[in-house]
């Protein structure tokens, strides 16, 4: 037999060799993407002339260039070539210009002016990793380095920003017209319809010779758009044909032909705007074939079917997306004011770019609203743990079985929620409160009638019961920031452990949830009831339902140790012995 040798003498294929522990191990996919670009070819993609004659009228001196993941093997070369042109626009130096004074007068010199000559010098920066989606300008990273001005290369959301200008460079890719043209005549064999033509931004340059062709065919109802830097139009950050912009319904005779692969935010608005939806993708589309009818519906009843499963839900996630969004912070006054006035619970989350990961470690959360632009702002995907919905649905899920209509239109885009959370509101600064003022009105009501017809009664009683429509149970707590029952005319007082800050073990009622400084706490009860794990030390923590210390005093800690040190490597167990 064959002698087996237990030691092996090399390291399992699993392990990394320790001469390679700092090496990657394998390179990122988007460099083997595609082939790379000739020179000619970065000056006409990143439209080099053009972000030159912007930076040169701006007079910016820091720049910031945001890149997407697919573009960063060209970042090195862009920045190149922009550094060189913009040194050689570098104001000549003081042996050029006799008539400024060799020395400065530093006692005069205003602070104005000492900002205006450490501007002067020029700094790029490449942005290599955003802080959300690459379709918002990341004005935070922007703002780590100073920057005046920030390019943004490829797809975008065109947003509003908040803080610094932004520079659109929408990376034209080729496309071959006359395909387009040819899907187009088969798609649409009648020259009388009405057609809007819309196109992803790289693909947006190529839209008037399109145009113009369909035109020399017979084509007179063809409508090319423009870009228009407004989420909140009819088609968003497009214009609409003039008929349709001084009556909408006639926006709803025209058919959309997209070029370029659209996001879901954007098929959802459309869906109730326009007629239809054909798209043209340029890598899989080809002649002879008319281009794909795009198809709403099954997206849509997914989008309500999360709406109606939220009814129930106590706890609702904040989750903001998005630093950079103009209004984005009056929007989340907007939704925390209208899940107060429901009578539910909301935290507020910052989790950078949203994962499936990140989100499931808040168990106590039952949905997730997320704040972000207004394609970011849809996020769908079966990994998530808990459904994650738009403001816009927020406000459906929040009523009534009997006061909720679905007419299937969406909308994701900040100012179209907080312009129609009150019918003729024009200050959208106000609308959250007034919103929140008409929705304590609607969801109070029960409560408000019950207290009149019999004063000691508990409202959270006499109200309907509510039911989970997923499983058909009865949900005790949907309403769990409710205001307590009121007191009874028989001039009851509070017990003595009722007080703020007592130490006396106050028995709960059934039904009632944790206090944390005479103010209810969702969290706090999760915590306390359902979790299985709460932390190293949580026999000696505050007792969340007194909110008294617990008896850190009774029972002495285990002893500290000194354990493992060093790093992962090579750390050192004990005082001798070395371990890998």
């Amino acid at each position: 037999m064959a002698e087996i040798n237990i030691h092996p003498i090399a390291p399992p294929v699993l392990s990394t060799p320790e001469t390679h522990i700092f090496e990657e191990p394998s390179a990122p996919t988007y460099q083997t993407a595609r082939e790379p670009l000739s020179k000619e070819e970065i000056h006409a993609v990143y439209e080099i002339q053009r972000t030159l004659n912007e930076i040169q009228e701006g007079k910016w001196r820091r720049i910031a260039l945001q890149f997407e993941d697919s573009m960063l093997p060209d970042a090195g070369r862009v920045y190149d070539i922009l550094k060189a042109k913009l040194s050689q626009t570098t104001p000549n130096s003081q042996e050029d210009q006799p008539n400024q004074p060799s020395q400065p007068d530093l006692e005069n010199l205003s602070i104005q002016e000492q900002g205006q000559d450490t501007l002067q010098e020029l700094s790029l920066f490449v942005l290599g990793d955003t802080s959300y989606g690459a379709c918002c300008v990341d004005e935070i990273a922007a703002e780590h380095v100073d920057a005046q001005v920030v390019v943004h290369y490829g797809r975008a959301c065109l947003s509003p920003t908040a803080r610094l200008p932004v520079i659109y460079v929408y990376t034209t890719k080729p496309l071959d017209s006359e395909t387009v043209v040819q899907t187009f005549k088969d798609t649409y064999a009648g020259r009388e319809q009405k057609v809007i033509i819309v196109s992803d931004l790289p693909y947006y340059s190529h839209q008037d010779t399109i145009t113009m062709k369909l035109e020399h065919e017979g084509y007179q109802n063809v409508f090319a758009t423009k870009v228009l830097h407004n989420p909140s139009s009819p088609i968003p950050n497009r214009t609409i044909p003039e008929e349709a912009d001084l009556n909408g319904n006639i926006l709803k005779e025209y058919d959309i032909f997209h070029i370029g692969e659209p996001p879901a935010a954007l098929l959802l608005t459309l869906s109730s705007r326009v007629y239809s939806i054909h798209i043209y993708t340029p890598s899989t589309s080809t002649p002879n074939r008319a281009a794909l009818r795009a198809s709403t519906a099954i997206a849509l009843r997914k989008r309500y079917a999360l709406i109606t499963s939220l009814s129930a839900v106590g706890i609702y996630g904040i989750l903001i997306n998005t630093l950079s969004v103009a209004n984005y912070l009056p929007m989340v006054e907007h939704v925390k004011a209208q899940i107060s006035a429901a009578g539910k619970k909301h935290y507020t989350f910052v989790v950078g770019k949203v994962n499936a990961a990140k989100i499931a470690n808040f168990a106590e959360i039952g949905g997730w609203v997320v704040i972000g632009c207004w394609e970011s702002s849809l996020v769908e995907s079966s990994d998530f743990y808990r459904p994650l919905i738009t403001p816009f649905e927020l406000r459906l899920a929040l009523l009534s079985d009997e006061e909720r209509t679905w007419t299937g239109a969406w909308s994701s885009d900040f100012n179209d929620v907080l312009r129609t959370a009150v019918p003729g509101a024009t200050d959208t600064s106000n609308a959250s409160t007034i919103a929140a003022a008409r929705a304590n009105d609607t969801t109070n009501a029960t409560d408000i009638t019950s207290q009149s017809s019999i004063e000691d009664e508990d409202p959270e009683e006499s109200a309907p019961p509510e039911f989970d429509l997923r499983t058909g149970r009865y949900i005790s707590h949907s309403r769990p920031m409710r205001a307590p029952p009121a007191q009874s005319a028989q001039g009851n007082t509070p017990n003595e452990g009722d007080e703020p800050g007592s130490n006396s073990l106050v028995a709960r009622r059934p039904g009632e949830i944790v206090q944390i400084g005479g103010t209810a706490s969702p969290g706090a009860e999760f915590l306390r009831a359902q979790r299985t794990w709460q932390g190293l030390g949580s026999d000696f923590a505050t007792d969340f339902t007194t909110g008294s210390g617990g008896g850190a005093g009774e029972d002495e800690g285990a002893v500290v140790e000194e354990g493992r040190r060093g790093v992962a490597r090579g750390y050192a167990d004990g005082m001798d012995e070395r371990r890998r």
